[in-house]
Formats: structure tokens, C-alpha cells, sequence
């Protein structure tokens, strides 16, 4: 597998990873990390331009410093306004970037419209029932802080359920990828309230434990 330029990686590293840093725990650099692996693993199957894929999963959630509404969108602006990218990469270059950045939504209402956005959003799924059941319950802490054990459980299940459960709200777009059988796995999770129950609460005094 081709890897992305060092340089374009160095400016990266430097200057939007940390980023992320001031996100909550769920949209971290863990997070972006994996994103980035994941992209370029599913990349590597595709004749596609490696340091575009890897710029897109690295910006792809930027736009959290505005908030979570728009963060798609926003992010796209901060690609497309970074003067280091500009000097990379062409127009044309720029332009699929951004569209890549806004189509990473899973709650989007349209498909990715290039390979490159299906990619990153493929990617930013990360379908592992225990870390979405982690990333939720931190993305609850982080910003539901009133709520208890019990209200956090709902909250959970709630998401989940619309998201991820038979009829959710999410869509998968690399047939290749192992999300497929991922999801079904955790569907039967949610489908067993005893089970999801334990694993919420491992998470919730994981996660409290670590405040």
C-alpha cells in the first residue's frame, strides 16, 4: 500500500491532529487515527490518490471546534482555506476533498458523491459494538453532564437503536469492508437487553472511573 507523502504527513501531525485534542473524548485523536488507518486500508483497494484519502480522514471532523450541527460542513471550509493544502494540491483536488469532508456524515441525507467520500465514511464508522458503546457514552458525559446512569442508558439505547438497529438511519458504502458482519453483531447486541445493558455499565464505570 502507497503512503501518504512524509512532508504533507509532518504538516498533519503538526498542525491538525492536535486538534482534536480539544474535542471530546469520542471525536479524539484516537478517533482520527483510526479513521486515518482505516481509510488508507480501504484506500489500497481503489485507484485512488493516497494523500488525498489520507488528508480527508484527517480534516474529516475539524469542524467540531463550531459545534457538532454543522461540523461537516464546516470542516470542508477548513480544508478548503488551509493555504499548506492549496499549495499541494489543484482546484479540482480541493473541491473532491471538500465534498468527501461534507458526505463523511452518517446522518447525511445523500450518498458520498466520489470514492473518496465513501471511503472516509466507511471509515468513520468504525462498527466495534464496544467502542461505539464507549464513544457514546463519552459523547453523553461530554455533553449531557446533568443526566445520571439511568438517563445515560436511555440516551444510549436511544441512539443506538436509531442509528445502528434494523431500519437505523445508517448506511454502508465499501462492500469490502468488514462493517457488514460488524453490524450485525452489534444488532444483536441491541436486540439483547441484558447483554447491552452489562456493556453500558462496564463502559459508564469505565468511563466515570477515568474523570
Amino acid at each position: 500500500m502507497k503512503r501518504p507523502d512524509p512532508s504533507l504527513v509532518a504538516y498533519i501531525e503538526a498542525e491538525i491532529i492536535p486538534r482534536y485534542e480539544h474535542f471530546d473524548r469520542a471525536h479524539g485523536t484516537d478517533h482520527v487515527r483510526t479513521v486515518i488507518a482505516q481509510s488508507l486500508a480501504l484506500a489500497a483497494r481503489y485507484d485512488v490518490d493516497t494523500d488525498m484519502v489520507y488528508t480527508v480522514a484527517a480534516y474529516h471532523d475539524t469542524g467540531l471546534a463550531n459545534g457538532r450541527e454543522r461540523h461537516h460542513i464546516d470542516a470542508g471550509r477548513i480544508l478548503a482555506e488551509d493555504a499548506e493544502l492549496r499549495r499541494r494540491f489543484t482546484e479540482e483536488q480541493i473541491g473532491i476533498m471538500c465534498e468527501a469532508v461534507e458526505d463523511h456524515r452518517a446522518s447525511s441525507d445523500h450518498p458520498p458523491r466520489t470514492i473518496y467520500g465513501r471511503i472516509v465514511a466507511e471509515a468513520d464508522r468504525v462498527i466495534d459494538p464496544a467502542t461505539i458503546v464507549r464513544r457514546t457514552v463519552q459523547y453523553g458525559l461530554a455533553n449531557y453532564p446533568a443526566l445520571d446512569r439511568e438517563g445515560h442508558y436511555a440516551r444510549c439505547l436511544a441512539h443506538l437503536q436509531k442509528k445502528y438497529a434494523e431500519g437505523g438511519y445508517l448506511r454502508l458504502w465499501i462492500a469490502e469492508s468488514d462493517n457488514s458482519r460488524r453490524l450485525e453483531e452489534l444488532r444483536t447486541i441491541i436486540r439483547d437487553p441484558q447483554r447491552l445493558r452489562r456493556l453500558f455499565d462496564e463502559t459508564f464505570d469505565a468511563e466515570t472511573a477515568a474523570e
